[in-house]
């Protein structure tokens, strides 16, 4: 409870103070836009994009998928599981790796409507890897779901980056510890990594929205303060319904219910320092949501106040 006591005193702080700096609102400097085309840096980029994809594919491979059966190519509908937190997922990750790959490319000096048909495609390529080698294992196939989520969350980047020319809608992620990967580990996680990425129950996905170019021109609004909606889910031991028995062992009888969250939120790419540490910390922390006093209403018709909710 001290913990949880300190974090929020950090973050009312760190609001005050970024409430008292009226000139945050420059963009961050890592990966400014160059006005020429840099084929030293595309090449640069473009190798270590492919090392970088046949290591992530055949780790995801040897470390995953190697360890169940595989069959031929098949597909399968998951659309019910896990109360669809792993689509907005699946959608969240696709939205920042094109954005990544985009801000990559306009550092190299490539035109901007080819940098965001870059960031598209690179994000739906690598995607689309992870549910082709779901396809052929006996556990998974291939998720016209998983799919359906990677173009949404690619189109919400593509959209606003042709229209707006800029990102005021960006989702992010959160994760905080639960008591459900205690019960269920094999499905839920056995240790932090494991269970950031397996255990459901503690993940949050938000579009975090900048308030500041949705108003009228002339506005004192904080460019870096966000307004964040956020989705979860909690009272999942496995997929589709809880097992009453896991191991021989009984567990106890959770009941699966949707969170809806509403909370401030901090835009990293909003705050420019001469740091170029800082910079690039908060460029690369632009996908994770800022701890904040939090606002819940549940499927249990339950309203609920988080003094700090990750």
């Amino acid at each position: 409870m001290r913990l949880r006591q300190i974090l929020l005193k950090i973050s009312f702080s760190l609001v005050f103070f970024l409430s008292l700096v009226p000139d945050l609102g420059a963009q961050n400097k890592f990966l400014q836009p160059s006005d020429v085309y840099n084929p030293s840096r595309l090449r640069g980029v473009v190798i270590t994009e492919i090392a970088g994809g046949m290591l992530v594919s055949a780790g995801l491979y040897f470390l995953w998928y190697r360890k169940h059966p595989r069959s031929s190519f098949h597909f399968f509908n998951d659309n019910r599981e896990w109360l669809q937190i792993d689509k907005i997922g699946h959608a969240t990750t696709a939205y920042n790796i094109a954005a990544i790959q985009y801000d990559l490319m306009r550092w190299c000096g490539v035109k901007n409507d080819a940098s965001i048909a870059i960031g598209s495609l690179t994000a739906l390529g690598y995607m689309s890897i992870i549910e082709v080698l779901d396809g052929f294992s006996t556990k998974w196939g291939f998720s016209g779901g998983d799919m359906a989520a990677n173009i949404i969350g690619t189109a919400l980047f593509a959209g606003q980056q042709k229209w707006w020319d800029g990102q005021r809608i960006s989702m992010r992620f959160s994760y905080h510890g639960t008591i459900y990967p205690q019960y269920h580990p094999k499905e839920l996680g056995t240790n932090f990594p494991s269970k950031v990425i397996k255990d459901y129950n503690g993940q949050t996905y938000w579009l975090s929205i900048n308030v500041k170019p949705f108003l009228s021109v002339r506005n004192d609004f904080p460019d870096w303060l966000n307004m964040s909606f956020g989705y979860g889910a909690e009272g999942m031991l496995s997929a589709s319904r809880n097992p009453e028995v896991i191991d021989g062992k009984k567990v106890p009888l959770f009941q699966r219910y949707r969170q809806f969250y509403f909370a401030p939120d901090i835009d990293p790419l909003r705050l420019s320092s001469n740091s170029y540490m800082i910079n690039t910390a908060a460029y690369f922390t632009r996908f994770i949501k800022f701890p904040a006093p939090t606002l819940e209403w549940n499927t249990l018709k339950r309203w609920k106040f988080h003094p700090l909710y990750f």
